[in-house]
């Protein structure tokens, strides 16, 4: 699977170990669109980039970083058809796939260490949507 992953400087350190976790453990393509060092960065335009290609439909999943994850979840929520979910463990990775089918996953950098991230990742782009009473809500927010 293709996945698209960005951060700002905040996120960098963990957007870096995502990436190769996802490429080297998982096997997934990873399209990284920034930032590409810990100079400080402005999270909306990667937010955008992130968000912006999930719009187009041209990746099924993004995962953006940023110090807490919080600015990068309202940027890409601001994008139609972006259901950005800010998670902080592995139940909130699952049950945002379960019952929100979340698209793109943020996280903070700042906040979840390396090993608690990856196995996010891992139980976010595992987890199915349930749909039934799930899809009539998500349909409502759409």
């Amino acid at each position: 699977m293709k996945i698209i992953i960005g951060s700002d400087h905040a996120g960098f350190d963990l957007k870096e170990e995502i990436k190769a976790f996802l490429e080297t453990e998982l096997g997934h393509e990873v399209e990284d669109v920034g930032v590409f060092n810990k100079d400080s960065a402005d999270y909306p335009v990667m937010a955008q980039k992130v968000a912006g290609a999930i719009t187009e439909e041209k990746f099924p999943f993004g995962i953006l970083i940023c110090g807490t994850g919080i600015g990068m979840s309202i940027a890409a929520n601001r994008y139609k058809g972006v259901r950005a979910a800010l998670c902080h463990n592995i139940l909130t990775a699952r049950l945002s796939r379960q019952h929100n089918d979340a698209n793109i996953l943020a996280m903070g950098g700042r906040i979840i260490g390396v090993s608690l991230a990856q196995e996010m990742v891992r139980e976010f782009l595992t987890t199915s949507f349930e749909g039934g009473r799930h899809k009539r809500r998500i349909d409502q927010i759409d």
